[in-house]
């Protein structure tokens, strides 16, 4: 009976380790829409900044920019650094295409491409993520270091690579608007998103991230589609 409970204990820990694995090799891409002139936002920025060293999770940050123009009060209104329109027309594009309308609040995750939830509310994020686990395509992206370079490869994926350049984290001093006075921690802050090829010609290169930055790899058809497969380029993923 001891040597019966120990192989069954041997083979849940076999079970449990190659479902954390089939998990780190497709992890699920979350994106959340977020500005440091919304006062809701912080709690989702510190959400997100957990996500980001999962395994089973590829975190990206986007700062929209319909709150550098809002004033609120006394404390007056503050352009967020990393705001852009190219965040911004993100987002009302994925609404559009999950919500059927481009009205945009924030903070809002979108998971996956094909889901989303007010950032804050983890119980939503999580029980969307692990929807996406279970219906996950068997589509996944490889990204390799080869020198200065990051060697990337998608066998069977059937969509666009994208690569994404994001800054790994930030502290912020907000001085005016709705986060007066606080300092604001923020995390896989999207710089850049560039189309790097299709997935079914071969093998791609692209140059390393430079020091302090990091990247993802994306296969997505078009910016409000469900995002295939994702991968962070080695080194890019926080530290747990």
């Amino acid at each position: 009976m001891k040597q019966t409970s120990i192989a069954l204990a041997a083979a849940l820990a076999a079970t449990i380790s190659l479902s954390a694995k089939a998990d780190s090799d497709r992890p699920v891409a979350v994106e959340l829409f977020t500005s440091q002139g919304c006062y809701s936002c912080p709690p989702a920025e510190a959400y997100l900044g957990k996500l980001a060293k999962r395994p089973d999770v590829v975190a990206l940050e986007w700062h929209v920019d319909y709150w550098d123009d809002l004033v609120y009060g006394g404390a007056g209104k503050w352009k967020d650094p990393f705001s852009s329109a190219e965040a911004t027309t993100r987002q009302r594009d994925y609404n559009q295409s999950i919500r059927g309308q481009r009205r945009v609040y924030t903070p809002q995750m979108i998971v996956a491409g094909v889901s989303e939830a007010v950032g804050s509310n983890r119980a939503d994020v999580e029980r969307a993520i692990r929807q996406m686990r279970k219906a996950a395509p068997k589509e996944t992206v490889d990204v390799r270091r080869d020198g200065n370079d990051l060697v990337i490869s998608a066998p069977g994926v059937k969509a666009p690579l994208w690569r994404v350049d994001f800054i790994k984290e930030h502290v912020t001093v907000v001085r005016s608007g709705e986060n007066k006075g606080k300092s604001l921690a923020s995390h896989n802050i999207v710089r850049s998103k560039t189309r790097l090829g299709d997935a079914g010609t071969g093998a791609l290169r692209t140059a390393a991230p430079a020091d302090g930055m990091g990247c993802a790899i994306i296969a997505q058809k078009s910016p409000d589609a469900p995002i295939l497969a994702a991968k962070y380029c080695p080194g890019s993923a926080a530290s747990s």
